[in-house]
């Protein structure tokens, strides 16, 4: 199985700690931040926050969907995206909006991965680009993704 690309952001953190942590740090920064900082990004030709909002609703929309299917459809195999086509096709998506969407979707998706089973979560799929992953690999990512991204909220904040 290859490497996750977010493993070493997650560390040896449990995926479902992080993931139960992570949306509340974010609202914290965005909340305290005037709405014009949300169109401020921590380095030139990154993404704003609001983009990194929406580009997060994107992503708990899409990555946890394919545990359902791995879960659903035998022989699964995700379905890859652009993140910048997702980005052009939704850039008009405002700041509140996507934070609500991220909040909501991701409190469904938490309660969805709690209830799997250490076997479910052991459910392999095929990746195009990575190959073999399971569910758990799967919440790893997500986790680590989004740790990710919360220091680019936590450097624009910082820059204030």
């Amino acid at each position: 199985m290859v490497r996750n690309p977010y493993e070493d952001d997650l560390g040896n953190r449990d995926p479902l700690e992080a993931m139960s942590e992570t949306p509340g740090r974010i609202q914290a920064i965005v909340s305290a931040l005037p709405a014009e900082d949300l169109e401020r990004s921590d380095a030139l030709g990154k993404w704003t926050l609001r983009q990194l909002l929406v580009h997060l609703a994107q992503t708990e929309l899409a990555l946890p969907l394919r545990a359902r299917m791995a879960l659903t459809q035998k022989g699964y195999v995700a379905q890859p995206f652009d993140q910048n086509d997702w980005m052009a096709a939704e850039s008009h998506l405002d700041g509140a909006t996507a934070l609500a969407a991220y909040l909501s979707v991701r409190r469904m998706n938490l309660q969805f991965f709690s209830a799997l089973s250490p076997s479910a979560r052991e459910t392999a799929f095929h990746h195009p680009e990575y190959g073999e992953i399971t569910i758990d690999w799967l919440m790893r990512q997500i986790a680590g993704h989004e740790l990710h991204h919360l220091r680019h909220f936590e450097a624009v904040a910082r820059q204030r």
